[in-house]
């Protein structure tokens, strides 16, 4: 594969890579606050119905100097399921009788007490907004909450569908640019949202943009870099959203107003949108593309910055056209989306990774609403799951480099899967123990989620490689919405979540046995490429040694 020996030449990891990393990286960093942020613009905070005697100067003149404040509230709201003031209901007259110390707690009636009619006072020791305080999303209006979250993955699963195809057409580096500017405008927009729907509607359009930055940084980081380095580089991305949790944590504890907390995790899209002009577009997407001039260009830029003065001399246009001769006419016949199912050596390849990415978030999730039942503090929470997600991934790359990509993709997804359905037979009262199996299967996922980004740009060639990452990431999308549903079999079995959030990644790692290993092989150009892939493994197969060798293809 001609281009592979090109890269080599001009240098496939040097000081542009380098440099393109750190471009490319760092918006992954603020993107993943994006997709975390609602862990605090939407948390819950304490709260109880507006009441005259506590919340009207008025009423309370006329209330006797000896009563206070937790007294006013006793005859004012009356208690929850937990014996707390209650949150969704208050009385319709003061229950004067509930102060008489010969009286007892249980002597008023349901009929007694009303809704919030007047609206609800918020807890603002933790927050001093959120939107949940800002359009009362409790009570009888509680379910808006999750369907704001719903709605947010639902953009990207819709924007992985759209930009995965758009890109693959017009470039991965021109789709990036529109996709940072998309995401600054629509998330500066949705800090000054006037009412909920429109802030659905505007989060709608960052998820859009985020779907789009996630696959094409990812496609370029993978279509610039050497074979050799591959996986150093994809890894290095994917600590982009570790490091992602944790700035999430550090920005939130900061700002607590979750309008000022939208526009600090948007702005700073506005200054990757202007650099992104100086970023270098795919020179290997152009010339399969047939634009030979671009390309050149391209390759004469990057030579140039990695120091490789006489390559940047001797590259011309007619040493590319006779170096990509056969990919440039492999790839005159258009591959469409529906090759990707049709086409013989790619169905097979579309369906498991697919499922990979699927497993990958429909689990992720699962295990993110059991961290959250642990009660622990909302922003050290949020610093444990990028801190988690730090090893597992370093840990990754020498697992990708020792037992290849399909090895540690099937260990991954198994690992998490195994350690959810040992949940199963632990006691509640050993929470302890859970939690550690909870971090130990989170950890698992990370490692799955690096392995199948690395993976899925090798198992796919070029004119297809936007399309099926983009197909993956809709099914991640898919099972991240469909994962929160699984918990209402809970009301059928306490064990049931578990062993669903278990078996889909066990049953995905071991589906994944039927991919082929693509370690240190150059990345397919064409659907030809492919093809030739596995002819050479059907004639390359003797018995002995050469089988071990033959499972790289």
């Amino acid at each position: 594969m001609a281009f592979s020996e090109l890269l080599d030449q001009v240098g496939g990891l040097g000081r542009f890579q380098v440099l393109q990393m750190v471009a490319l990286v760092v918006p992954i960093m603020w993107l993943t606050t994006q997709s975390m942020m609602e862990n605090f613009s939407a948390a819950v905070p304490n709260h109880r119905c507006w009441v005259p005697l506590l919340d009207n100067s008025t009423a309370q003149a006329g209330v006797p100097g000896a009563l206070g404040p937790k007294d006013l509230l006793t005859v004012s709201i009356p208690p929850g399921p937990n014996h707390e003031p209650h949150r969704c209901r208050r009385f319709r007259q003061p229950q004067w009788q509930l102060l008489d110390p010969n009286g007892t707690a249980t002597n008023w009636s349901e009929a007694a007490t009303e809704p919030c009619v007047d609206g609800w006072v918020y807890d603002r020791s933790t927050f001093t907004s959120t939107i949940v305080a800002k359009w009362d999303l409790v009570c009888d209006s509680h379910a808006l909450k999750p369907m704001a979250q719903s709605i947010y993955l639902s953009g990207i699963l819709v924007g992985a569908a759209v930009f995965g195809q758009v890109s693959d057409r017009f470039g991965r580096r021109l789709v990036l640019t529109w996709n940072y500017l998309q995401m600054a405008v629509s998330g500066t927009a949705a800090a000054f949202a006037p009412t909920f729907p429109v802030y659905c509607l505007f989060r709608f359009l960052v998820a859009l943009a985020v779907a789009g930055v996630m696959m094409n940084t990812c496609t370029l980081l993978m279509e610039w870099t050497s074979t050799r380095a591959r996986a150093l580089v994809m890894t290095l991305n994917s600590l982009g959203f570790s490091f992602g949790q944790v700035l999430m944590a550090t920005v939130a504890y900061g700002v607590r107003d979750w309008a000022l907390l939208q526009l600090v995790v948007s702005a700073p899209f506005f200054l990757c949108f202007v650099y992104s002009w100086w970023l270098a577009e795919s020179a290997r997407w152009l010339l399969i593309k047939g634009k030979l001039e671009q390309g050149l260009r391209e390759l004469q830029k990057v030579a140039a910055i990695n120091g490789k003065k006489a390559v940047e001399d001797t590259l011309t246009a007619e040493a590319l056209l006779s170096a990509m001769r056969e990919e440039l006419s492999a790839s005159q016949a258009p591959a469409s989306p529906a090759a990707l199912l049709c086409t013989p050596g790619l169905g097979l390849r579309t369906c498991v990774s697919t499922l990979c990415w699927f497993a990958f978030g429909f689990t992720f999730y699962g295990l993110a609403l059991d961290l959250q039942a642990l009660g622990s503090d909302i922003f050290l929470l949020q610093v444990l799951i990028g801190v988690v997600d730090i090893p597992a991934k370093i840990g990754t790359l020498l697992l990708l480099n020792r037992l290849g990509r399909r090895s540690t993709q099937v260990a991954s997804l198994v690992l998490a899967g195994l350690c959810v359905l040992a949940n199963m037979l632990v006691p509640h009262e050993l929470g302890a123990l859970r939690s550690s199996l909870a971090v130990l299967g989170l950890g698992g996922l990370g490692a799955a989620f690096t392995c199948v980004s690395i993976y899925t740009g090798e198992l796919f060639p070029t004119v297809l490689r936007m399309t099926a990452v983009g197909l993956g990431q809709m099914a991640a999308r898919a099972g991240a919405i469909l994962g929160p549903l699984v918990r209402l079999l809970g009301a059928h079995g306490r064990s049931l979540p578990l062993l669903v959030y278990g078996a889909v990644p066990v049953l995905s790692g071991l589906a994944a046995l039927l991919l082929p290993e693509t370690q240190s092989l150059p990345l397919p150009d064409t659907v030809q490429d492919v093809q030739n892939q596995a002819v050479r493994k059907a004639t390359h197969s003797p018995p002995g040694r050469t089988v071990l060798k033959s499972t790289h293809f």
